[in-house]
Order: structure tokens, then C-alpha cells, then sequence
């Protein structure tokens, strides 16, 4: 994890293989999304929420996703290495918006950015809740706005 204007941010490093490429050997659009869900994995396992499910120590995880959207700016060409970046953009009372960039591992310029919307439910009603202070409190350092 570093910091970037006094924000965390979560960084993972993906492999880009032969079958990640379209037919001209660029990154299909497709693979950019399930980066993106890599990271996103790697970024709960460091937070401790990765693993199994468990409401009873994790209510938080609970959630669906609203919105996915991305943006190409550059294409990844070939067989090779990317960083995917993420971060929390805003964290509403019911929802949280990750942003994301995907970059090469020996520039800091993006190929792809994004965001994910995800909201926190009730498990039995499906209808969405307040995330929980303990959740608040560790996503916190993430964040780049608050709800009013």
C-alpha cells in the first residue's frame, strides 16, 4: 500500500497471457474488468475480509454490484505485466465507489480507468443498509470524499 495526496491505495501486479489478447495482440476489453475483480480481491484479503464467508464477523460483505464502468485510454499490448490500482472514490451511506487504473509496471500512465459501485444489503431482505462504523472506520484510509 502507498499513499498518493495523503490517500491509500491498494496496487496488484497481473500477469497478461496469450489468451487475455484479442486477435490484433491487444488486452481484450473484457480481461480489463476482471483485473479490476482481482484486485478488488486482493484489496478485502488485506483488509481481512477476503476469506470465507461470515456474517457473523463481517456483515459488511454482504453486497452487490450497482455500476461497473471503464474508460480506455491506452492500448496493453502483448504478452506482459500491468498494475491495477484501486481506491475508494466515495463511501455513501449504503454505498461505496471504488476507482481504479490499470497501468504498465514502468509508467505511471493509465491504459484504463474506472469505477465500481457496490452496495451493502440485507441479506435476507436484499434491500440495501448502512454500512456498519467498524467497516467505516477501515475503509476510511482509503477514501477520497465522504457523504454529507
Amino acid at each position: 500500500m502507498s499513499s498518493s495526496v495523503g490517500v491509500r491505495f491498494h496496487e496488484a501486479v497481473h500477469g497478461v497471457y496469450f489468451d487475455d489478447l484479442d486477435a490484433f495482440q491487444i488486452l481484450h476489453n473484457a480481461r480489463y474488468l476482471l483485473l479490476f475483480e482481482r484486485t478488488i480481491g486482493s484489496f478485502w484479503q488485506r483488509q481481512g475480509w477476503g476469506s470465507t464467508l461470515d456474517m457473523q464477523k463481517n456483515p459488511d460483505q454482504f453486497h452487490l454490484v450497482r455500476a461497473n464502468h471503464i474508460e480506455y485510454h491506452r492500448a496493453v499490448v502483448g504478452v506482459s505485466e500491468v498494475r491495477v490500482r484501486v481506491w475508494v472514490e466515495h463511501l455513501g451511506t449504503t454505498s461505496l465507489k471504488f476507482g481504479f487504473c490499470v497501468m504498465p509496471l514502468d509508467e505511471d500512465i493509465d491504459c484504463a480507468t474506472g469505477s465500481r459501485v457496490i452496495v451493502r444489503v440485507d441479506a435476507d431482505k436484499r434491500t440495501p443498509t448502512p454500512w456498519t462504523p467498524h467497516f467505516r472506520a477501515q475503509i476510511a484510509p482509503f477514501l477520497r470524499s465522504v457523504a454529507p
